[in-house]
């Protein structure tokens, strides 16, 4: 109970500081009809216990599994173990995350079912399948993470040549919105007990980080191929504002609350599953320690279900308001500022960073702090969001004009940073673009490119999560050689001594 008390505390103090910057937007230059701030409120109600709820439960349930399965498949020293199971748990975790499902309805509603949502989910997931099972393969094989990395940020940047400006957009978002608050526990978890099992500390804790990097790199690739097979070209789209639009209070999230319990329910049943198998013929865990992992996927559910419907029906539709009535006011530009401020305090509220923060401190036994890196996220993110307002206002600004120098500057980067800073940048860059990116800031975005003359919700609206995904890898990498320059002095003071 002490345990869910603290998870509560560190959840409220992160997301009260965005609950406190809608509140006075509302309050000051973008009033907003009192209902939709109440809605907003009550979501972070659930946001808050959901987010405390499912740390817990992720804890004592879907960390546990992902090790026990990861150290599993490096004892068995079978290739074609490791294969199959990549394969099949990369698909089935993919196919399942709540973020992907946000992204491609909202993808399908906007171009009105042209690209259809099942199409991007299952296109993606493929990708997401074979990524993740490369990513494995390299940990077991000790292929350095730096010349994988090189290698398929040179095959994206091939395939963007012939690649729509919308589905580059799409592709980027994609990467970004499928390493959600589900697959990255269970990934990162997955590639420490992989990693665990080598006998080498150092190359062991290098590679705890890197999986959710590689495997979101998949999304991308796959989308863009889909691009290029499809030759889907000049494809427009419009926030289509609903004509009925609810009274009452309540009514949206109890909607919306069967439809997420579903969808999550479907997400944690191949995890389930799995857990079974492996219980049956590897694991063996006794029943005291079998009862807490359940009790630790129920948590993880009732958690996920809470915090998704709190987004869903209270935060989406605000992010979207709040997008709009900025644009359409005389100073445009106050959008950007607007943009960092939200950067800066969204990231604090993503579930999946809270995982990968906790994951670096333990694993570096305490030399990169949390608070640390949780700062560099921050700043990153926020300069991502504010960039894409930039991009919106300024119509021959293109999304590529950043993401092709952002991922040049973070390839030469890994060759002169501290290994370990590799892994956990690219690690970060899929985790800080969770759920509430997913919906609040791309809501946000897209609020804002249908407000502004000339702008292209499906080219202009799309492209925030990829902004997001990339700057934190540049601000990671830019600790990283803050220690190494750290590191160094300290080393001369010692030879000094």
């Amino acid at each position: 109970m002490n345990v869910l008390l603290e998870k509560l505390k560190e959840v409220l103090i992160s997301v009260v500081p965005i609950i406190i910057l809608v509140l006075v937007l509302n309050f000051t230059i973008i009033p907003m009809e009192p209902l939709l701030v109440f809605r907003f409120l009550f979501g972070a109600l659930l946001i808050v216990l959901g987010l405390a709820i499912f740390l817990f439960g992720v804890d004592i349930g879907i960390s546990k599994i992902g090790t026990l399965v990861g150290g599993a498949l490096t004892k068995s020293n079978k290739l074609w173990i490791v294969v199959a199971a990549g394969l099949v748990l990369g698909f089935f975790i993919s196919i399942a995350e709540p973020d992907l499902h946000i992204l491609a309805g909202q993808v399908d509603m906007v171009t009105s079912g042209v690209i259809a949502k099942l199409s991007i989910v299952v296109v993606v997931s493929i990708g997401i399948a074979v990524m993740l099972t490369s990513g494995l393969v390299r940990i077991i094989y000790n292929i350095p993470l730096y010349k994988l990395l090189t290698v398929l940020y040179l095959i994206i940047l091939g395939l963007s040549f012939f690649t729509s400006s919308e589905f580059l957009a799409i592709s980027f978002d994609a990467s970004g919105a499928t390493t959600g608050a589900l697959t990255v526990p269970f990934m990162l978890a997955l590639a420490l007990g992989v990693s665990s099992l080598k006998k080498d500390g150092k190359a062991s804790e290098k590679d705890s980080f890197g999986l959710v990097a590689v495997t979101s790199a998949g999304a991308i690739i796959a989308v863009m191929i889909m691009s290029i097979l499809s030759k889907k070209d000049e494809i427009t789209g419009s926030l289509q504002e609903s004509a009925q639009v609810s009274s009452s209070l309540l009514a949206p999230f109890i909607n919306k609350l069967p439809v997420v319990a579903y969808e999550i329910f479907i997400a944690l049943l191949p995890i389930m599953l799995m857990f079974f198998l492996f219980q049956k013929i590897s694991f063996k865990l006794s029943s005291k320690a079998y009862r807490k992992v359940l009790k630790g996927l129920v948590y993880t559910f009732i958690g996920l279900v809470l915090f998704l419907t709190g987004v869903n029906a209270g935060f989406m539709e605000v992010g979207s308001k709040i997008g709009y009535n900025v644009a359409v006011l005389d100073s445009k530009w106050i959008i950007v500022v607007i943009g960092f401020i939200l950067g800066l305090v969204v990231i604090l509220a993503e579930p999946a960073v809270y995982v990968l923060t906790h994951q670096i401190e333990d694993v570096t036994s305490g030399y990169v702090k949390r608070p640390v890196v949780l700062i560099a996220l921050s700043i990153g993110v926020a300069f991502a969001v504010s960039l894409s307002m930039l991009r919106i206002l300024i119509p021959g600004l293109q999304l590529w004009h950043f993401l092709l120098p952002g991922y040049v500057v973070s390839i030469l980067m890994m060759y002169f940073v501290p290994k370990l800073f590799v892994g956990m940048a690219f690690d970060a860059g899929g985790v800080a673009s969770g759920p509430m990116t997913a919906t609040f800031i791309l809501a946000f975005a897209q609020g804002a490119a249908e407000a502004i003359e000339g702008a292209n919700v499906m080219v202009d609206g799309f492209g925030v999560i990829a902004m997001v995904a990339m700057t934190p890898i540049i601000a990671l990498q830019t600790l990283g050689f803050i220690f190494k320059m750290k590191s160094v002095k300290e080393g001369l003071k010692e030879n000094e001594a």
